[in-house]
């Protein structure tokens, strides 16, 4: 197989587990009623906890550090996604507000924190992600790939299969009529909210570990979280559209890994800034033809209140 086929099949298959993952848990948030404009800076935190604890488990049993990484990452992103659950749902403000205020916030708390552990004005961590990748028929392959996979298959089943997947959609749709019924409609949404966080903050480790050995957080997680709801909102917030979604904006995002590798696309001596800017401007044609067709949950963006009706 040609090199740049390989490469291409490599990169898709990197961007397409993290935004499939970051836009599952967008789903799961606006589901339950609750735009999570703060995907980003749940990337964010949870790619910053997730290499610091890689770098914690240095040395241990690659399984264990895997795992240890991965679950710190995912609760990192659980606990700052509880500041939009707690503004959105208790405090009922503005979400779109609140998630663009919490992703300003989430880099510089990586920067700070970055900084303090480095000890000096560097925002850049090093750490070894070789327990991470493996080869797969001369592919390189990164655990998250699985990890996704399995994230996919459980958010199908929780959402259609079980009664908490039903009652999520339910105060998403019609908040009144769920709470006439006895679900509480507070607590689905901020089961949600936890959901998104917890996928979300996975997907920010997925993002900055496979692919390089040192990431500066200035630069936080550069777009990703943003294109996470473009995919969620063409995946028309269901897991088996956002999968395909995901694979379909990861072609263009692979373009910039790629684009000095393959003959034709060298040639044409662009500047990778273009190729980088690529899937955003994608994202713009696909969701202004599609937006129209768009059915987004109800009641999403809708603050609850359980004294009207």
């Amino acid at each position: 197989m040609p090199n740049e086929i390989l490469l291409l099949i490599k990169y898709t298959l990197l961007y397409s587990s993290v935004l499939m993952m970051v836009a599952l848990g967008g789903m799961f948030a606006e589901r339950s009623g609750i735009i999570n404009i703060a995907l980003e800076g749940i990337m964010v935190i949870g790619g910053l906890i997730g290499v610091l604890a890689t770098q914690m488990t240095h040395g241990m049993n690659p399984v264990i550090q895997v795992a240890v990484s991965v679950i710190a990452a995912g609760l990192a992103g659980m606990i700052y996604s509880m500041l939009l659950a707690f503004a959105s749902i208790n405090l009922k403000a503005d979400q779109t507000i609140g998630g663009t205020a919490l992703n300003i916030l989430a880099t510089a708390i990586a920067m700070v924190i970055a900084k303090r552990v480095n000890g000096s004005q560097s925002s850049k961590l090093d750490y070894t992600n070789s327990s991470f990748i493996f080869n797969v028929f001369g592919i390189d392959v990164n655990v998250f790939l699985f990890i996704g996979l399995v994230f996919l298959i459980l958010s199908f089943v929780i959402l259609y299969r079980t009664r908490l997947g039903l009652r999520l959609r339910a105060c998403g749709e019609h908040p009144q009529a769920a709470d006439s019924v006895g679900i509480n409609v507070y607590k689905m949404r901020y089961i949600g909210v936890l959901l998104s966080g917890f996928l979300g903050g996975i997907g920010g480790f997925a993002y900055i570990v496979p692919a390089v050995q040192s990431w500066n957080f200035e630069v936080g997680v550069a777009g990703m979280g943003f294109l996470a709801l473009a995919v969620m909102i063409f995946g028309q917030w269901h897991p088996i559209k956002i999968f395909f979604a995901a694979i379909f904006f990861s072609l263009f995002k692979s373009l910039a890994n790629i684009a000095d590798s393959v003959s034709f696309l060298s040639r044409l001596q662009w500047p990778k800034e273009i190729y980088n800017m690529m899937p955003f401007i994608a994202s713009m044609v696909v969701l202004a033809l599609t937006s129209g067709r768009s059915k987004a949950p109800k009641a999403e963006g809708i603050p609850y209140d359980k004294g009207s009706r």
